[in-house]
């Protein structure tokens, strides 16, 4: 059995900040073939589709879809607020490399 990805409020924070549950959306977390190291993530908003994992925090959502789910077992999803920029991070114990812009890794 996978552990599902676990959101932190930093990410549900930002989502309120930004008013995506006002929008009707949620921040969708998926992942795609392609990149520098194999695998990519796609991180944008998007509305809930029927097979989507929901999970819901401070009135957001965030949604993974259920062949990008097992890619993502136990990967912690937040945000980031740096001096080079901000955005949605993902923590991922299933990858065994990353490139340094963290958006590509490999398994």
């Amino acid at each position: 059995m996978n552990l599902p990805p676990k959101v932190t409020q930093r990410a549900f924070a930002r989502l309120a900040e930004i008013g995506a549950d006002q929008q009707g959306s949620a921040l969708r977390i998926a992942v795609e073939g392609g990149g520098c190291s194999g695998f990519q993530y796609d991180i944008k908003l998007d509305q809930p589709g029927a097979d989507d994992l929901v999970l819901e925090g401070q009135g957001q959502k965030v949604v993974v879809d259920s062949v990008s789910l097992p890619f993502l077992a136990g990967a912690t999803i937040d945000f980031s607020e740096e001096l080079i920029g901000a955005r949605f991070v993902i923590e991922n114990p299933n990858a065994s490399s990353s490139c340094g812009c963290g958006v590509s890794f490999s398994m």
